[in-house]
């Protein structure tokens, strides 16, 4: 298991990361990992403090608070409601959802905007084919009853469009998370691109898709790390 420290060093990075690939959204959207807490006591993870962009986030001003919202590292920061709303309802809910990563990227709040939602036609896609959940659209996530909506949305799957909202997922690590938020765009992203384009798109027959999430070369979670990592170094973020 890793420690607090390095999970804060990770986290820390990965805001800057997705500063660095401009899916900020001015001080707002979250990314939550879960840490170490005894087992008597309520899960807790970390978040940004609310009121800095996500360029400004370090290992040291994260906070870190448990499933109610209640800061645990002593930190006087301010936690965003909606985050806490979203977050901590999949962190108790989910054993497995150590990482939750949500963003409102304009290719991902457009085509959570489509009532189709995300095709598998593209070779992005088409590695989520049956690991894409919905969830409806209810207001401004600050509700506390929306909360088991949205779990039972989720189900078991790993990735949640909010419609007419953005991207949702969940993951084992920080790393791993951030690749299927990758993916996940990259669909949405080629979407909007070839819908812009002359003539009809080409389905993929649906016994190949069936195929396909077991054939991905990025699996596992040494792949995941790889990437992460290496998306660091470009960002010039981690040497």
């Amino acid at each position: 298991m890793e420690t607090e420290a390095n999970l804060r060093t990770d986290l820390a990075n990965c805001y800057r990361l997705f500063d660095w690939l401009g899916w900020s959204e001015l001080i707002f959207n979250h990314i939550t990992i879960r840490v170490p807490a005894p087992a008597e006591e309520k899960p807790q993870y970390l978040i940004n403090p609310f009121g800095l962009h996500y360029s400004e986030v370090t290992p040291h001003n994260l906070v870190r608070i448990d499933v109610d919202g209640n800061i645990r590292d002593g930190s006087t920061a301010r936690v965003n409601k909606a985050g806490f709303i979203i977050h901590s309802a999949i962190h108790a809910a989910r054993d497995d959802a150590h990482c939750i990563m949500h963003v409102h990227t304009t290719a991902g709040c457009a085509i959570s905007c489509k009532e189709e939602g995300l095709r598998h036609d593209n070779f992005y896609s088409a590695m989520l084919y049956g690991d894409v959940a919905y969830h409806d659209y209810e207001g401004v996530t600050t509700n506390e009853d929306e909360q088991p909506r949205l779990v039972a949305s989720l189900g078991k799957k790993s990735h949640l469009i909010l419609r007419n909202h953005g991207l949702l997922v969940v993951g084992p690590d920080i790393p791993t998370a951030f690749n299927r938020l990758w993916i996940l765009q990259r669909g949405c992203e080629i979407q909007l691109a070839s819908d812009g384009g002359r003539g009809s798109n080409r389905e993929i027959p649906a016994e190949i898709l069936k195929t396909v999430p077991e054939t991905r070369v990025a699996s596992g979670g040494e792949i995941h790390r790889l990437i992460f990592d290496a998306m660091l170094r470009r960002a010039g973020i981690a040497g």
